[in-house]
């Protein structure tokens, strides 16, 4: 997971019902340890959709895939704290983007990645 929290972009891999994978370039942010990531076009995103639709999740850096869980972030406080660290790590570059990604619609849909394998070890 190292190399995702490092890299300036991540594919997210996401398999439809009927078994075939799409993948879309996005944005990776860390806050405290923890990669986040949201969508552009918040709820409307079809990537959105089908991971909230518990639909298996991969990401690709430099050519290695990991399946990972995205899990929905509903702290307000968290949240903002994401939105801060997507303006340090893109505010510079891409100033219009990164509003965007900060307005509530992208926003709302703030996801924590977590690696597959650690959250299969944690107790239930």
């Amino acid at each position: 997971m190292d190399t995702v929290m490092d890299a300036a972009e991540i594919d997210l891999r996401v398999r439809h019902a009927d078994g075939r994978w799409s993948a879309r370039t996005v944005w990776v942010v860390v806050v405290d340890g923890q990669a986040y990531v949201r969508s552009a076009f918040g709820r409307r995103s079809a990537w959105y959709r089908r991971v909230m639709r518990q639909a298996d999740t991969q990401v690709e850096v430099a050519g290695v895939r990991r399946n990972v869980i995205l899990q929905p972030v509903d702290d307000p406080g968290l949240v903002r704290r994401v939105s801060d660290a997507y303006r340090a790590k893109y505010g510079l570059r891409w100033p219009g983007p990164v509003e965007s990604m900060n307005g509530p619609e992208a926003a709302a849909t703030t996801l924590r990645l977590a690696d597959a394998r650690q959250v299969s070890q944690l107790p239930a």
